[in-house]
């Protein structure tokens, strides 16, 4: 057993102008009010990229911060500013590949600061349109369906060389949602992704593979099965047991023309048998729209404020075919698979300090620990299969704690901890 311890450009517009100077006069006026750990944090917290806070957290680290307090800064954040634009913007994203991702924020002209806000992605349907043109109105129509008041809503988009199930759209949703909450007072345990029809398969994707961000997923009218036919652009396998910490609200029509709700029945049938937690509407000779919607808005409503997200579930469980990407689910993160072609199996539950392991086709595995669900000043125990694999008190590290909060920026879901565990000897 090897224990091992350790350890955009950003497309703007108005809108960055606008913030940006903003920030320069309460800068102005504010440098010596604000004590020199906070003006830390809000700088990490405004940096516009994970490179930009690494290279923060390098120069804090030469100082050698002491983890505890480090934690507790950045579980309070940022001082959010009022003065911030509202209403809807049309911004861009363009990635170390110079591929610029368009997307529509729209800020509730109420929006405060002071609370935490939820915010629902909308991924529309039609990827196979061609990319839409600067100016082209391409969010209109998933806004005016899926928008409610009460909320910051994110209508990305989607081209055929940049469909909802491809890496670099997977890395593009995570890094908008961080840009978000650079600005934003976003409420980290109430982000819902909804998609339609294309956008409703791009959200079963990010429920089988990318669900850490996410407290719930609700697919209209969207088909699983197109995730694993490679001509869609997907080829991927699908592992029912990554579906089971976050709840599934699912809507076909009876009559639609490409994703009859038949045509679902036996995944429907795999998620009651395995105890995924979803809702099932079939809209009674329903075709391939959302024109049911506003019938059920109450309910869908209801949904996402009774699915909030937990960041450190007690129980958990992550299946991966590969550890360069799609290998974490929240705390947990498969390292290395034994390469005879089977995915690796991770299923942890977690008492106090004793997290006991489940570990199939896995090397290599990492916990990921907080002071919010481990006890750092006693040992933690690991019982992997049945046996001790680690007891031992586990250090505390400012440069884990930095590195993870720099990809997650997440005040719910700090890290201080990583305890990295080898199958292999």
């Amino acid at each position: 057993m090897v224990v091992r311890r350790s350890s955009i450009r950003v497309g703007y517009l108005a809108f960055c102008l606008v913030y940006l100077l903003a920030a320069q006069s309460r800068a102005q006026e504010t440098a010596e009010a604000v004590p020199a750990d906070q003006a830390f944090v809000n700088r990490f917290w405004q940096a516009d990229s994970e490179a930009a806070r690494m290279a923060l957290s390098e120069q804090l680290l030469v100082s050698q911060p002491d983890p505890a307090a480090l934690f507790e800064l950045l579980k309070v954040g940022p001082l959010y500013s009022d003065q911030v634009p509202l209403g809807e913007h049309v911004l861009a994203r363009t990635n170390s590949a110079g591929t610029e991702f368009p997307y529509m924020i729209n800020i509730p002209q109420d929006y405060d600061p002071q609370r935490k806000w939820p915010v629902e992605f909308v991924l529309h349907g039609g990827v196979g349109r061609p990319k839409a043109a600067a100016g082209e109105n391409f969010w209109q129509r998933s806004l005016d369906r899926i928008g409610q008041p009460g909320r910051i809503t994110v209508v990305p988009l989607a081209w055929p060389e940049a469909v909802w199930w491809q890496d670099e759209q997977a890395d593009n949703l995570v890094a908008i949602l961080n840009r978000l909450k650079s600005t934003y007072n976003v409420d980290e345990n109430q982000v819902s992704l909804t998609g339609i029809s294309d956008g409703g398969t791009g959200a079963y994707f990010y429920a089988f593979k990318q669900p850490t961000q996410w407290a719930s997923f609700l697919p209209y009218i969207g088909h699983p099965g197109v995730l694993r036919n490679p001509q869609s652009g997907g080829g991927y396998r699908l592992y029912f047991e990554n579906l089971m910490n976050k709840p599934l609200y699912i809507v076909n029509g009876e009559n639609d023309r490409l994703y009859p709700a038949a045509s679902l029945s036996s995944f429907i049938d795999i998620l009651k048998d395995v105890g995924v937690p979803h809702t099932w509407t079939v809209i009674a000779e329903g075709g391939h729209n959302t024109e049911w919607l506003p019938d059920y808005l109450d309910e869908v409503e209801k949904f996402k404020s009774s699915n909030r997200r937990d960041p450190f579930p007690s129980a958990i469980q992550w299946v991966a075919d590969r550890t360069d990407r799609y290998n974490r689910n929240h705390w947990i993160q498969i390292d290395g698979i034994d390469g005879d072609e089977r995915p690796a199996l991770l299923q942890v539950d977690r008492s106090s300090n004793l997290i006991s392991v489940e570990a199939r086709g896995i090397e290599q595995f990492r916990l990921l620990l907080s002071p919010d669900f481990i006890d750092f000043a006693r040992p933690v125990q690991v019982v992997v299969n049945g046996e001790s694999q680690f007891y031992d008190t586990v250090e505390q590290s400012a440069e884990s704690l930095l590195r993870l909060a720099s990809r997650d920026l997440d005040r719910s879901m700090l890290i201080t901890a990583e305890l990295s565990i080898s199958l292999t000897d």
